[in-house]
C-alpha cells in the first residue's frame, strides 16, 4: 500500500513540476516586434540601387525580416498609405532600435533621404 501512495505522490510531483516548467517557458516567451515602414519614393532608381540593398543588409544583420516589401495597397478607412509599405519582423524592441541605430543603417538612411521620405514606426505584436 505504501508503495502506491510513493508512486501516486510522485506521479502528481512530476505533473505539478512540469505545469510550473511550462509557466515559465511560456512567462519567458516574448511577443514579436512588428515594424512598419511608409515610403513615399520621389525617385526610384537611385532609392533601389543605393538605399535598398543596404538597408535589406543592415535588417537582416539586426536580427530582423521582411514580411511586406513593396507589392499593392489599399485604402479600407482613414488616410490611405504611402505608395510603398514595409514591414519586419523582430524578436525585441531592443533589436528594433539596436538595428535602426547601427552605423550600416544610418548609412543606407542618408542615401535613402535623398530620394523618398519615410514614416517608420514598431509594435509590439501579441505573445505566441
Amino acid at each position: 500500500m505504501k508503495t502506491r501512495y510513493t508512486v501516486a505522490l510522485s506521479i502528481c510531483a512530476g505533473i505539478a513540476a512540469g505545469a510550473a516548467a511550462v509557466q515559465v517557458l511560456h512567462a519567458q516567451a516574448r511577443p514579436p516586434v512588428y515594424v512598419i515602414a511608409e515610403i513615399d519614393v520621389t525617385n526610384p532608381e537611385p532609392y533601389e540601387k543605393g538605399y535598398v540593398p543596404g538597408a535589406i543588409k543592415a535588417i537582416a544583420d539586426g536580427g530582423g525580416k521582411y514580411i511586406v516589401r513593396g507589392g499593392e495597397t489599399a485604402a479600407i478607412f482613414g488616410e490611405p498609405p504611402k505608395p510603398r509599405i514595409a514591414v519586419m519582423v523582430f524578436e525585441s524592441m531592443e533589436k528594433v532600435r539596436a538595428t535602426f541605430d547601427s552605423s550600416a543603417y544610418k548609412e543606407a538612411k542618408k542615401v535613402g533621404d535623398k530620394y523618398a521620405t519615410f514614416r517608420v514606426y514598431a509594435v509590439e505584436g501579441m505573445s505566441p
